[in-house]
């Protein structure tokens, strides 16, 4: 069954006190990152830095961050937990280019472009375990678990994105699981961490979880109606590579269930890759307006961002609980 929506009040989201609020601790968190994609194989950082200095907005370290500031946390334990998070991140982006074969990442040349998909592979796997001693370094089971179970189901999300590729008959049900590992996972994980380490309890931590997945879904339903509503100096990658690569999004999803028969036979032919010139796009895009797929894609991001709100109303109020609710 499909998810309800209930439609939020709007206002234009913006993550300005968000990077107010972790700026102090954000400056010791890219030392850290700086200081760890070293390496005395002159290519390592040179293809790390290519993506980690590529502009991206590091907006999972800021959770743990801002998870921490909610909490009171007073150490630093975080800033290296932070990094480690960006690390298993830059990683799953680096595996990612090469799986999907992209031109562009954050705007520029995508690593794998530059560099070669083998250097890029074996260089994601350098930032996986450049994360792990950091974990390890931590010395919390708890947090290497928490960050350990979230790079499994990451990878377990990817497995089953591209094992729905070019599948039309992807249930919405299947996509929200899939964004869910793939996206999700990381940002609740990353959020979860901070009450770990400010010894919290499991309703503080459950708490931060849910906020993290939640916005997760947000995040990812905004990312993917982009993809049919943006070009490349707006969005950092080619508009219509979620269509050209045959993944079922939801705006595909909700676009083929509305169609007509004509439709969902251009849908078919699409998804299965024998459909994908700029005017075969440009015909996708026009069926994803006319059926308000793009409105409810994000209609359905809004509900989810709500859902992060609530989730930390419990927390006193200030700065930091104003913050994350972007």
């Amino acid at each position: 069954m499909s998810a309800e929506v209930v439609p939020i009040p709007r206002k234009q989201p913006t993550l300005d006190p968000i990077l107010a609020l972790t700026a102090p601790g954000m400056n010791s968190v890219n030392q850290v990152i700086l200081e760890r994609m070293q390496s005395e194989i002159p290519l390592i950082p040179a293809l790390a830095g290519h993506l980690i200095a590529g502009g991206g907005k590091r907006m999972r370290p800021m959770l743990t961050l801002a998870g921490a500031e909610l909490v009171g946390y007073q150490g630093n334990r975080h800033h290296k937990l932070a990094a480690a998070v960006e690390f298993i991140h830059t990683a799953t982006l680096l595996h990612d280019d090469v799986v999907d074969g992209s031109d562009l990442r954050r705007g520029k040349a995508a690593a794998n472009i530059i560099f070669g998909n083998p250097a890029t592979v074996l260089v994601g796997d350098f930032l996986f375990s450049r994360a792990f001693e950091l974990m390890v370094e931590d010395g919390s089971l708890k947090v290497l678990k928490i960050l350990s179970n979230a790079s499994a189901v990451i990878a377990e999300g990817e497995v089953d994105q591209l094992t729905a590729q070019r599948q039309i008959e992807t249930s919405e049900e299947r996509y929200l699981s899939i964004i869910g590992a793939k996206t999700a996972a990381l940002f609740a994980a990353a959020s979860r961490i901070s009450a770990v380490v400010a010894e919290c309890d499991e309703k503080c931590e459950m708490a931060l979880d849910a906020y993290g997945r939640n916005l997760g879904i947000a995040f990812q339903l905004v990312d993917d109606a982009i993809d049919y509503d943006s070009d490349a100096g707006t969005m950092g990658k080619d508009r219509g590579d979620d269509f050209r690569e045959g993944k079922m999004t939801l705006p595909v999803i909700l676009a083929y269930a509305r169609g007509s028969e004509e439709e969902r036979t251009f849908w078919r032919a699409a998804i299965m890759g024998h459909r994908s010139s700029e005017e075969d796009l440009a015909h996708a895009i026009e069926l994803i307006r006319r059926h308000g797929a793009l409105e409810e894609t994000r209609e359905r991001a809004r509900l989810y961002a709500q859902r992060a709100i609530d989730a930390i109303s419990g927390f006193p109020d200030g700065k930091a609980r104003r913050a994350k609710n972007f």
